[in-house]
């Protein structure tokens, strides 16, 4: 399962929304692969998702296989529409 997901809040991936990340992310069996500009990165790693360096309004590719993907790809798509509980 893949689909993309737009950064919304305003200091991008920042170290507490990657933190965010890799904390939802590690609540899953599946396999988590985030990619924006040529970098593919493992979600469940906090050193990984800080390296994406990810602004504002950017589109990250998100890949998710495993017997609990569905869920995975809620639970990030949520998450990143939240904007990472920053947003006013």
């Amino acid at each position: 399962m893949e689909k993309m997901i737009k950064v919304i809040n305003p200091l991008g991936l920042h170290a507490r929304p990657a933190a965010k990340v890799v904390d939802c992310a590690a609540r899953f069996n599946s396999a988590i692969r985030i990619s924006y500009q040529n970098q593919e990165i493992d979600a469940k790693s906090i050193m990984s998702v800080l390296m994406l360096a990810a602004p504002f309004d950017a589109e990250l590719s998100v890949a998710i296989t495993g017997d609990d993907e569905n869920d995975a790809m809620t639970a990030l798509e949520t998450l990143f529409a939240n904007g990472f509980d920053e947003l006013e």
